[in-house]
């Protein structure tokens, strides 16, 4: 039987709000798993699919290094920029317009039980959209996300990752770059990687593109690797 999946499409949407819900649809998911294991209830958790835009935000992981970021709070505030230490991988990166934010709500249990497996899987799903605008997306050895020229002295990511699993269940994932202001992650050092630049799909294909013509073709290439069905659109 292939899992089933609720995608939520949150149009933009304030982080700490997408985040609060990302929190309590992964709480009860784990609550769940919890109950069924105690022989309590029968109920298998729900899976999602969240798409959203977010206003100008830098988030930090919990292994991430504040060095980081080089803005301070006056700076931040300067510029209307929020800032948030968050319970995912990774170090420090940047959400805003023009960025798909994607955030599966997954039991992997009702898929595969392999972590590596599913952050591969997510890089595919962007690697193979970028195919649809001739575009070469590629895995960094060593490194999460997805690149453009990864072996050359021109390395740029595109699309960056970060998740947080527990009991098999998952929050937070993709940041893929579409039309973003990339003048944003000057004020970091992005995934605390200094000598790397950073992409959008506008910029490698030098027209204009939006984060809602992205979002059928990548839920696609999602739907196709996961093998999920659709219950429902939110």
């Amino acid at each position: 039987m292939r899992p089933s999946v609720s995608c939520h499409f949150l149009g933009k949407v304030d982080y700490k709000e997408a985040w609060d819900l990302q929190e309590k649809l992964f709480d009860e998911g784990v609550q769940r798993k919890i109950n069924k294991r105690n022989g309590t209830s029968d109920e298998m958790p729900e899976n999602h699919l969240l798409f959203c835009e977010h206003p100008h935000v830098y988030t930090l992981g919990k292994s991430g290094d504040k060095a980081n970021l080089l803005l301070n709070q006056n700076e931040l505030v300067k510029k209307n920029v929020s800032f948030y230490h968050i319970n995912r991988g990774g170090d420090i990166t940047y959400h805003g317009p023009g960025q798909l934010v994607i955030y599966p709500i997954f039991d992997l249990e009702q898929f595969f039980t392999d972590i590596h497996k599913y952050m591969r899987f997510l890089e595919e799903a962007v690697i193979k959209t970028l195919t649809k605008f001739q575009v070469i997306g590629e895995r960094s050895e060593g490194l999460t996300g997805v690149w453009i020229e990864p072996k050359t002295a021109r390395a740029r990511k595109i699309c960056a990752m970060g998740v947080k699993s527990s009991r098999w269940m998952t929050m937070h994932g993709i940041g893929f770059n579409i039309s973003t202001d990339l003048k944003y992650f000057n004020h970091i050092i992005p995934c605390g990687i200094q000598d790397k630049n950073v992409t959008s799909l506008e910029k490698e294909i030098g027209k204009s593109i939006s984060v809602e013509e992205i979002i059928p073709i990548i839920l696609e290439e999602l739907q196709q690797l996961f093998d999920f069905e659709m219950t429902k659109n939110a």
